[in-house]
């Protein structure tokens, strides 16, 4: 089941709220609270019952509920004439799109069907890798007057008037840089953040570069240059030693800074960090590596997955200690925010700050 943390601070509120003495109750709190779907009502009665023992709590939740039967209209458009629809034009259509619906849902309550149909999408990312300023000039339109290539084009008219020739700073791809957070309390994002850091790889393969962070900083570029996006996180997975481990984003940072970043790496790009901010050290070291950071990079993203849920407030101490140091604080559940992301990453949105 994909317990994220926020649903254990739930049940654990819910508990409080309840109190322990009851059995029910403690059981009522944690399938309103860490279910998200049907499917998960079975492996949580089973886990229930086995941890805290006594009878089968499944005997309880399953209550067999009459359905009543609904007599539906057909939506499909009736010909003229046919005598369907009373010879009426106003036709009402209902359409659901699924895949409509899955692009806004959040990617750690999604069942394995659901999943499965979510990677496919994963395909319609149209990530624009940002641009920068490049040194030399191209020819344009409108711009600075091109003196040297004017000058050559009155020569060849011998002399005579000819249009004047423009110039201007051409552009050339900016670096991008992803900081993946693979920590026990991002488990259920990992496989959607790696899969959108496969995309980006793959539009811009020369200018990104991605790394994975938790107990230590692990490289994981090439893995990710694989075509293939499952053959790609599956060779990800085998070089990260420490997926669903514990969280050093502190620590992993200064070490980004120290072997990669000061290098030439972090300056002037675009970095990334996908992470919910939960920081087992010092969150005064991590604000501090997110500062040394933010000296180096264009821009500082900070990608929180639960920024689009109701209610949320950047309330952690990693999070705190970060937000003066970072240019745009955005989501990450779904796919639409993944869509987000991309235009943020690209420059087309330019928030103000988090």
């Amino acid at each position: 089941m994909p317990v994220t943390a926020d649903r254990e601070r739930t049940f654990l509120s819910a508990c409080a709220a309840l109190g322990l003495a009851r059995r029910d109750d403690v059981y009522w709190a944690g399938r309103a609270t860490l279910t998200a779907s049907p499917a998960d009502v079975e492996p949580y009665d089973r886990v229930f019952t086995g941890w805290f023992g006594g009878r089968p709590m499944h005997a309880v939740s399953q209550h067999e509920v009459a359905r009543s039967t609904t007599v539906q209209a057909a939506l499909e458009e009736s010909a003229p004439g046919d005598g369907k629809d009373g010879g009426s034009e106003d036709v009402v259509r209902a359409a659901a799109s699924t895949e409509e619906v899955l692009r806004h849902r959040d990617v750690a309550g999604l069942s394995p069907a659901d999943r499965a149909a979510l990677r496919r999408q994963f395909a319609t990312l149209r990530p624009r890798p940002p641009t920068r300023p490049a040194r030399r000039h191209v020819p344009a339109h409108h711009g600075t007057v091109d003196g040297r290539a004017t000058a050559r084009l009155h020569l060849r008219h011998l002399g005579e008037p000819a249009r004047i020739r423009y110039r201007r700073r051409g552009r050339r791809a900016r670096k991008v840089v992803l900081l993946v957070d693979v920590s026990g309390s991002m488990s259920a994002y990992a496989d959607a953040l790696l899969r959108l850091a496969h995309v980006m790889v793959q539009a811009a393969p020369r200018t990104t570069e991605v790394f994975t962070v938790g107990t230590r900083l692990t490289h994981v570029t090439r893995a990710l240059r694989e075509r293939d996006p499952d053959r790609a996180l599956l060779a990800a997975g085998e070089a990260v030693p420490d997926w669903s481990g514990g969280t050093r984003l502190g620590e992993s940072v200064g070490v980004f800074l120290r072997r990669f970043g000061r290098r030439g790496m972090a300056r002037g790009a675009v970095v990334v960090i996908f992470s919910d901010g939960w920081e087992r050290e010092r969150p005064e070291l991590l604000g501090e590596q997110v500062r040394r950071l933010r000296t180096l990079a264009h821009r500082v993203v900070w990608v929180n997955p639960h920024r689009g849920k109701t209610g949320y407030l950047p309330v952690q101490a990693g999070i705190v200690a970060c937000l003066p140091h970072v240019d745009a604080f955005v989501a990450g559940h779904s796919l639409a925010a993944f869509e987000e992301v991309l235009d943020v990453v690209a420059g087309a949105q330019r928030p103000g700050g988090p």
